[in-house]
């Protein structure tokens, strides 16, 4: 990859591209041999073909929001939003670049809302 190829920089372009559906973009960013895992649904995607057709053939007319990315030299973490059919979950996703500034590995985790045990009113403010 030429050009900056920061950590923050690749992953920003990462999100960035995913939301303007621009696949080309997408893939360009991803090693040949990318892997993608989702540890709650115990998935895992290989190869950057397989990783952008996964992405591009997400079901629903989603989007994401970059809430904050932490980087440093070849590892990136990222916060975002992703919003589907009127209802926004967080996602936290694991980047590792490897020394071309290719994505090599993603680890994407997308947590479920619940709500709070009890008892615990006197010590939490609910946003």
């Amino acid at each position: 990859m030429t050009g900056d190829w920061s950590a923050r920089a690749v992953i920003e372009r990462y999100w960035s591209a995913a939301q303007a559906r621009d696949w080309d973009a997408f893939g360009a960013l991803l090693a040949p041999g990318v892997v993608y895992e989702l540890p709650q649904t115990r998935e895992r995607v290989r190869g950057r073909e397989a990783c952008v057709r996964f992405n591009a053939e997400y079901p629903g007319a989603w989007r994401v929001t970059v809430e904050r990315v932490v980087a440093e030299e070849r590892q990136a973490v990222s916060w975002t939003g992703f919003t589907v059919d009127g209802d926004t979950v967080p996602g936290l996703c694991f980047f590792t670049l490897d020394g071309d500034g290719l994505i090599d590995t993603v680890t994407d985790f997308w947590p479920e809302p619940y709500e709070p045990p009890a008892g615990r009113g006197h010590l939490v403010e609910r946003y």
